[in-house]
């Protein structure tokens, strides 16, 4: 398409992007983001964990995001777990970097604003399930 034909195509019509495309978008980019082992709160993570044992059920990519989108800007709240022994500010500056530059890419509005809340540390122990025994057989 030529520039013109570009410029004439953009003062034709309107392009709204809800509020889920964006908190998807820095949801999936902040979790690349090596050192990061999760999003959301306990609750929200718990609340999650028992909907991905559904049968048929999705994980929301989503989690521990909130959003506010304007017409050519957004903030964005993160809530984060972080894998221990990371540097927590070099992390959530490498989230920020990431979820800004997807968020900018994708949908043309600015990031203005990128808050994140570490909220966990996770432990290496952590993933393994208890071996010990129950005191009832």
């Amino acid at each position: 398409m030529q520039t013109g034909a570009r410029e004439q195509a953009a003062i034709r019509g309107r392009t709204t992007i809800a509020d889920g495309v964006v908190e998807k978008i820095a949801g999936i980019a902040a979790r690349e983001v090596p050192g990061i082992h999760a999003l959301g709160g306990g609750i929200s993570r718990t609340m999650g964990a028992v909907r991905d044992r559904v049968p048929g059920a999705r994980a929301s990519a989503g989690r521990g995001v909130k959003v506010e989108v304007g017409e050519k800007q957004t903030a964005i709240d993160l809530e984060v777990v972080v894998e221990y022994g990371v540097s927590i500010t070099e992390v959530a500056l490498d989230v920020r970097e990431s979820v800004i530059a997807a968020v900018e890419r994708m949908t043309g509005l600015e990031a203005v604003e990128v808050n994140i809340s570490v909220n966990d540390v996770h432990l290496p122990e952590e993933d393994t399930p208890e071996t010990s025994e129950g005191r009832v057989q």
